[in-house]
């Protein structure tokens, strides 16, 4: 089994207020195709609104909830987006003793 390929931290310029506490930063994990059950890759790819907001929840870290990404500020989606496009338009990588021919 591959290991899950993350997103660099994404430091979030409005952070999410949970009661006490704030998440100022998320990391987002390449997603498997049943995560992307239900989604159009196209609209993934052009940065759809109602796609990333969809996806967003279901590879973040920590977890956020779909209210939560639908209230981000546009400048923190668009930065969800662009990194979801190119978890989709990058081969994944391969395990090192894949790599290596002999």
């Amino acid at each position: 089994m591959t290991q899950p390929i993350y997103s660099a931290p994404i430091e979030l310029a409005r952070p999410i207020k949970r009661g006490q506490t704030e998440v100022k930063e998320i990391t987002l994990r390449r997603a498997g195709s049943g995560e992307l059950r239900g989604l159009k890759l196209a609209d993934l790819v052009q940065g759809d609104v109602n796609a990333v907001i969809r996806l967003v929840p279901r590879i973040s870290q920590p977890a956020l909830l779909e209210q939560e990404v639908a209230a981000l500020d546009a400048y923190d989606l668009t930065r969800c987006a662009d990194e979801i496009a190119v978890f989709l338009q990058t081969p994944p990588q391969k395990p090192a003793e894949e790599a290596s021919p002999e």
